[in-house]
């Protein structure tokens, strides 16, 4: 009889932990699936360069995207140069001002997104106190350059 009760107590000490241990699992399932919310916010939508100048139509025949991560130390300047294909950035860190032939500037600071000018001639500085890193992605075709020099042109 006490051994009859001694496994009758095990029995019933064991279905209990058995419970306590799967209510525990299922609470710390289902606290750790608790759904997030992805978040998204649109940057820029245009069809216009940064100089308000429309872009032009897509190229004919195969498109190649191409991404681009640069990086301009404090006091850079590109040279003049021009971009015979579409492109557009996001500048992550740092601040870009960029010069257009004409004199017209443009600066994009972190967090911005800017729309390149397409077959004008333009280039680019780093006037902050901190490194640009710019990603650009531009929608080119295979054999395009993404950019073309103008070194004839001299930086003031």
């Amino acid at each position: 009889m006490r051994q009859m009760k001694s496994w009758i107590l095990a029995t019933i000490l064991s279905i209990s932990g058995v419970s306590t241990m799967l209510v525990s699992c299922k609470n710390a399932y289902t606290e750790k699936v608790t759904p997030t919310k992805v978040e998204n916010k649109e940057l820029i939508r245009t069809s216009q360069s940064w100089d308000g100048v429309e872009l032009p139509d897509y190229l004919q025949g195969r498109p190649e995207l191409v991404a681009v991560k640069y990086v301009f130390p404090v006091g850079q300047k590109l040279g003049w140069h021009h971009h015979p294909v579409m492109n557009y950035g996001i500048l992550v860190q740092g601040e870009l001002t960029i010069i257009g032939q004409d004199g017209k500037e443009k600066v994009v600071h972190e967090g911005e997104a800017v729309v390149e000018m397409v077959n004008t001639i333009h280039h680019g500085e780093n006037r902050s106190t901190k490194p640009v890193i710019l990603y650009m992605f531009y929608l080119s075709q295979k054999d395009l350059p993404l950019a073309v020099q103008h070194p004839e042109i001299p930086l003031d």
